[in-house]
């Protein structure tokens, strides 16, 4: 499932970061994305869903959806 799928208050893991467009990838890399970190879904815009906010490891970072698309996780359960 993509990030931007995730539902409010939802915690998984990243299994890939994947996006068409390279430096799109490379930014969530230097922000700190990398496989297997812990991301929650802290709160999503009111228009259009943008932006999204996660809770990655430890800190905040607000996405748009074209970036958190980039993002696949695995729900924990």
């Amino acid at each position: 499932m993509q990030l931007s799928e995730m539902k409010k208050g939802a915690v998984g893991r990243v299994t890939a970061i994947s996006a068409a467009d390279p430096l799109i990838e490379a930014k969530l890399r230097e922000i700190g994305f990398a496989e297997d970190d812990a991301v929650e879904l802290t709160h999503i815009g009111p228009l259009a869903k943008t932006p999204i906010c996660v809770r990655l490891n430890r800190t905040l970072i607000a996405l748009r959806t074209d970036e958190a698309k980039a993002i696949e996780v695995e729900l924990d359960r």
